[in-house]
C-alpha cells in the first residue's frame, strides 16, 4: 500500500516528500512488517565532536521534556543512532524491541520513512506522522527530524530527532528541535574553533624550519606547508591521514614509509593537545639523518593589539551603554543601518578609516545585521596587530549564525547581558534612577505595591519597556507615590508568573510570531499554525500571552 493510496491525519493524498521517500524504501527492499532483525549496533565514539556538543544541550532539552512522554534520537553523520532519551520506560522497551539501539544505522534503505533517515536524505527538516511511516511497526509514533549543520564547512554533522505517540504530538513541536539544533551547531562551532586554533598553534612552531616537511591534520582540516606540497602527492597525503586519525596517546611515534615517488621517509606522528583528533606530521627523507626527538622551535612573539571584546544580549539590556563604558577614547560608533542608507562601500570606507588608527575603540554595534562581505571585512581587519580596540555588540550568542558568529568567536573577552527578568532584584533600583530623571519633581517616587508589581513583570523589552513604563507612570503624577493604577493595567500583577518549560516556551514563541505576522488577526494565525480558532485562544491563556 503507499502512502498516496490511503488518508493521513485526515488529508487525501501523502505530502510529495512522503511520496519520494516511500519510494525510496521500496526500491531499497524494505519490508513494511518491520522486521529489523539486520540492525547490527556497532561501535560508537562518546568523544566523538558531536556527541560533545550536542551533549549539554539535549541535556537541557530533555529536562524540558521530562512529564511529557516525549523521546529525543540523535544520529550521527552516518545516520547511526549515538544516543537516545526516552520519558516514558514503555517506549524505551518497544525501541528496543526494534532493535533500534545506540550504534545502529537508521538510514532510509534500512528502516523506510522516518524522521532521522529521511531528513539525512533529504538534508531538510521533516515531520513524519504516524501513518506516513513506511514500516507499519513505527506508525504509532510521531516524529520531527532536523539535520545539524557545521556552520563553517555546512557538512551535515548528524540529525536530531524527537519523537512521541502519534496521538500527543505537538504541531509547534519543530520550534523547539530548531532552537536545540541552533545551540547544537554553535557549540560544534566553538569546538572547532578551539580544536583548529591548538592545530594551528602546533603547525606554525613545527613549520618555522622551511626546508622540514610539516602537516597538521585535524578532523575537518589538513594544513601542509610549502617542503610538505613539494614532497607528497594526494596519494602521499591520503596514506598520512589515515595515520592522523589514531595518533599515539601520549608523546610520539616514529614510522618509515614509501612514498608514491619510491623515496623512503621517516615520519613523526605527534598527538595536538586540544585538538580533537588532531595530529602533526613531520616527514624527512631518511638520508637526512633525523634524529628521532621532538623539534621544538621558539615562539617569536610580538606585541599585538588585544582581541576583539563582544558584547551581548536580548535588546533593550544595555549593550550599548555597557560597549560605552568599556571603550577607550576616542570612540567611532558603526552601525549597520549606515550601510542601509548610505551603501555598503561608504561603510566600508568609513570601518576602514577609523582602523587606521592605532589608538581608541571601534565599536560595531549589531554585528548581526551586517552583510556577508562586511562581516569578511571586519574580520579581515579583528587580525590585525595593530589597530584600535575593537568592540561588537549583538543579540544572544544563541542567536548568531553563519560568518556573524565566527566573528563573534574571535572575541576572546565577552560579556553577556542578562534580560531584565532575570534580574529583578534590581529592578528597584533601576526603575527609582529612570523615575528621577523623567519625574517633574523630586518628590515623586514608587509606592511599595508598585515596586513589587514592577518586579513580578516578565520585561520582554528589558531596560527600553521599564523605561517607557516609567515614564508613562510619572507623567500621570506631579508630586506624591506612584501606585498600582498609575501603571498601565497589564503591569499591575504583583505576583510573579510561575516559569515555562521548554516545550511551553517554544509554542509561545510561535504563537508570537504568528500573530505578529497575522497582524494580531488570530483567524488567520490560528489558519497558518494548523491549529483551531478555540485552540489557539486556549493555548494564548494558558502562556500568558498579552502583547504580541
Amino acid at each position: 500500500m503507499s502512502p498516496a493510496s490511503r488518508t493521513v491525519h485526515g488529508v487525501p493524498a501523502a505530502r510529495p516528500e512522503i511520496a519520494q521517500s516511500w519510494r525510496r524504501a521500496s526500491l531499497a527492499g524494505v519490508d513494511q512488517a518491520g522486521d529489523f532483525g539486520r540492525l547490527v549496533p556497532g561501535d560508537i565514539d562518546p568523544n566523538s565532536s558531536l556527541l560533545v556538543g550536542a551533549g549539554p544541550v539535549l541535556d537541557e532539552l530533555e529536562a524540558g521534556l521530562a512529564g511529557t512522554g516525549y523521546s529525543t534520537l540523535l544520529g550521527d553523520r552516518e545516520c547511526r543512532v549515538v544516543r537516545r532519551w526516552f520519558d516514558a520506560p514503555r517506549t524505551a522497551a518497544n525501541f528496543d524491541a526494534l532493535n533500534i539501539r545506540e550504534g545502529a544505522c537508521v538510514l532510509e534503505e534500512t528502516i523506510g520513512t522516518n524522521a532521522l533517515g529521511t531528513a539525512f536524505e533529504t538534508h531538510l527538516a521533516v515531520t513524519i506522522n504516524g501513518d506516513e511511516h513506511f514500516v507499519e511497526t513505527l506508525r504509532r509514533f510521531s516524529c520531527y527530524g532536523h539535520p545539524i549543520r557545521h556552520p563553517l564547512t555546512r557538512r551535515i554533522e548528524g540529525v536530531l530527532d524527537v519523537t512521541a505517540l502519534a496521538e500527543s504530538a505537538s504541531p509547534l513541536l519543530p520550534a523547539l528541535v530548531a532552537r536545540a539544533v541552533h545551540d547544537i551547531e554553535q557549540r560544534l562551532l566553538g569546538g572547532s574553533r578551539s580544536s583548529e586554533k591548538s592545530l594551528l598553534t602546533a603547525f606554525q612552531q613545527a613549520s618555522g624550519h622551511r626546508k622540514r616537511a610539516v602537516l597538521a591534520i585535524g578532523e575537518d582540516i589538513v594544513m601542509s606547508n610549502q617542503a610538505a606540497s613539494d614532497l607528497l602527492s594526494p596519494s602521499d597525503v591520503a596514506l598520512l591521514r589515515v595515520l592522523a586519525e589514531e595518533p599515539p596517546h601520549a608523546g610520539e611515534c616514529a614510522l618509515k614509509l614509501s612514498l608514491e615517488s619510491g623515496r623512503t621517509v621517516t615520519v613523526i606522528v605527534t598527538r595536538v593537545t586540544g585538538a580533537r583528533r588532531g595530529a602533526l606530521l613531520q616527514v624527512e627523507p631518511c638520508s637526512s639523518g633525523l634524529h628521532l626527538t621532538p623539534a621544538t622551535v621558539p615562539v617569536v612573539r610580538s606585541t599585538r593589539a588585544a582581541p576583539p571584546t563582544l558584547v551581548c544580549g536580548p535588546p533593550g539590556t544595555g549593550r550599548t551603554t555597557r560597549a560605552r563604558e568599556l571603550a577607550v577614547l576616542p570612540v567611532k560608533f558603526l552601525r549597520p543601518a549606515a550601510a542601509l542608507l548610505d551603501g555598503e562601500a561608504a561603510w566600508a570606507q568609513d570601518f576602514e578609516s577609523a582602523m587606521r588608527r592605532t589608538e581608541g575603540s571601534v565599536c560595531i554595534d549589531g554585528i548581526e545585521l551586517l552583510s556577508d562581505k562586511l562581516l569578511d571585512l571586519v574580520t579581515q581587519y579583528a587580525d590585525a596587530r595593530r589597530r584600535p580596540q575593537l568592540i561588537f555588540v549583538s543579540g544572544p550568542v544563541s542567536g548568531l549564525t553563519g560568518r556573524a558568529a565566527a566573528l563573534a568567536g574571535t572575541a576572546s573577552t565577552r560579556e553577556e547581558l542578562m534580560s531584565l527578568s532575570a534580574r529583578r532584584a534590581e529592578i528597584p533600583e533601576l526603575a527609582g534612577s529612570m523615575l528621577q530623571a523623567a519625574a517633574a519633581s523630586e518628590s515623586v517616587h514608587l509606592t511599595p505595591g508598585a515596586i513589587q508589581a514592577l518586579t513580578a513583570h516578565e520585561w520582554p523589552g528589558n531596560l527600553r519597556e521599564l523605561k517607557a513604563v516609567i515614564v508613562h507612570a510619572a507623567a500621570r503624577r506631579t508630586c506624591g507615590g506612584i501606585t498600582l493604577s498609575d501603571l498601565p493595567q497589564q503591569y499591575r500583577c504583583t505576583s510573579p508568573a510561575p516559569p515555562m518549560a521548554a516545550l511551553d516556551r517554544a509554542e509561545r514563541d510561535v504563537i508570537v510570531i504568528a500573530l505578529r505576522n497575522a497582524g494580531g488577526n488570530k483567524v488567520r494565525a490560528a489558519r497558518e499554525l494548523g491549529l483551531s480558532r478555540t485552540t489557539l485562544y486556549a493555548r494564548i491563556r494558558q502562556l500568558r500571552i498579552t502583547t504580541w
